[in-house]
């Protein structure tokens, strides 16, 4: 499942439970289109129990700045709430389904 969120709220809502992924990207970044093209073809297929939650800085730059967002793509692992890593640029999926499992 992908949720798109613009505010601090809807953010604290998708993460506080099960497994999700939180995407910070823009449309204009080619590196944010090959990570999400990983993420819809080869993670969420793999991870029926995963939630992805995709920030475009662009829509929610109080959001992005709230969590410090410098570079993108950046990515946020959590599970029932409690983030369990952090990627920045175009990552191995393999390396963010290991945060993500049990």
């Amino acid at each position: 499942m992908i949720k798109h969120v613009n505010t601090r709220a809807e953010y604290d809502e998708a993460v506080k439970s099960g497994k999700v992924l939180v995407d910070f990207w823009a449309t204009w970044c080619g590196p944010c289109m090959m990570m999400g093209e990983k993420i819809e073809k080869e993670l969420l297929p793999s991870m029926g129990d995963l939630t992805v939650v995709k920030v475009d800085v662009d829509q929610a730059p109080e959001l992005a700045a709230e969590f410090g967002i410098m570079s993108i793509p950046a990515m946020f692992c959590y599970k029932n709430g409690a983030k369990t890593a952090a990627f920045v640029g175009v990552t191995d999926v393999s390396e963010i389904r290991g945060a993500l499992e049990d």
